[in-house]
């Protein structure tokens, strides 16, 4: 089977079906769909290697995640390859765990793999990495950690607006002394969290108690043990807020250890709002962050930007949203 079959069968040149294989503006829509049908129906499986020579593209993108092992990147991933499918790409996933040496050879890969753009999910990269695939006019867009430049994209997310939201909600059942766990403090994302939570507090007019904050690891053993300690403080809490989902169940299943309830004794909210994050006992609330969003975002900046890498980045906000379930309620009143 080659492509003279199919050009003959869809009734179009050869070079027609190349440009449509290659995902061309130049074919219609109506022209497409009948070579789309013709490869269908004759089993035709393009030589992807032969394509990124003819083409100089290889219809690969690379897409860097930080923690395969925290649902919100595997969740990140099916909505970055459903985009990309939806445009004929290909997604070459790789995974930092948080290591430098690991993400250094994530990146070789990248290079290797002649992806035609990256999408770098983590919260820290190298900067001479960045360099070394900006210097190879390889798109990229961040997530909230790079600025515009030319080849290179920013997704911003608005995490003042998402915690001043979760901050309001808590106030309004009548909290005002409200812990925080955040994330670990290597992680700007995780910096800008606790900074939003601070600044939410002095701009709403409540007092800081630095003795009710706690770092944990974004995952569910570093929330259950930043929430012991906070069991542990003289003056407790009668809220937590916590810099992700994962945090947020661990910090659950500590109270749940000790014999607390939630909400009634003490109110969770979560950040990210995972799938789990609905199935919790309590439902979680806790302040969306679209991964659906951030993909289709993501992916279209790479590929709206593939013929001209050189071209100046734009950045884009996303809007968290607070996601209200059971997790929260009611001061208690004391008896």
């Amino acid at each position: 089977m080659n492509i003279k079959e199919v050009a003959r069968l869809a009734k179009v040149s050869t070079a027609t079906v190349s440009r449509t294989i290659n995902g061309s503006d130049k074919v219609t829509a109506e022209t497409a769909e009948r070579v789309r049908k013709a490869i269908e129906e004759l089993k035709f499986y393009p030589n992807t290697n032969a394509r990124a020579l003819g083409s100089g593209r290889s219809s690969l993108y690379g897409l860097i995640i930080s923690d395969i092992t925290n649902p919100f990147f595997p969740e990140l991933v099916k909505s970055f390859e459903d985009v990309a499918v939806e445009f004929g790409q290909e997604v070459l996933v790789a995974n930092t765990d948080y290591n430098a040496h690991r993400m250094e050879v994530c990146v070789s890969r990248m290079l290797q793999r002649k992806v035609d753009g990256v999408a770098i999910m983590t919260s820290e990269m190298d900067e001479h990495l960045v360099d070394e695939l900006n210097s190879r006019r390889i798109p990229l867009v961040f997530l909230d950690t790079g600025k515009p430049q030319p080849g290179i994209s920013n997704i911003a997310i608005d995490y003042a607006a998402g915690i001043d939201a979760a901050v309001e909600h808590l106030i309004a059942l009548g909290h005002i002394s409200i812990g925080f766990i955040a994330g670990p403090m290597n992680l700007t994302s995780a910096r800008v969290r606790k900074a939003a939570f601070i600044d939410s507090l002095k701009r709403k007019g409540l007092q800081l108690d630095e003795d009710l904050i706690e770092n944990g690891n974004h995952r569910m053993d570093g929330g259950h043990d930043a929430m012991l300690r906070l069991l542990g403080k003289q003056h407790k809490p009668t809220a937590v807020l916590t810099s992700n989902d994962m945090t947020a169940i661990g910090a659950i299943g500590a109270l749940s250890e000790h014999g607390l309830k939630v909400p009634r004794d003490i109110s969770i909210i979560g950040f990210d709002d995972i799938a789990l994050s609905a199935f919790t006992q309590p439902a979680l609330t806790t302040v969306r962050l679209s991964r659906q969003e951030i993909a289709k975002v993501a992916f279209r900046a790479l590929y709206h930007n593939r013929d001209d890498a050189a071209a100046e980045g734009a950045e884009y906000m996303i809007q968290p949203l607070l996601i209200e379930r059971k997790s929260t309620g009611a001061v208690a009143k004391e008896k």
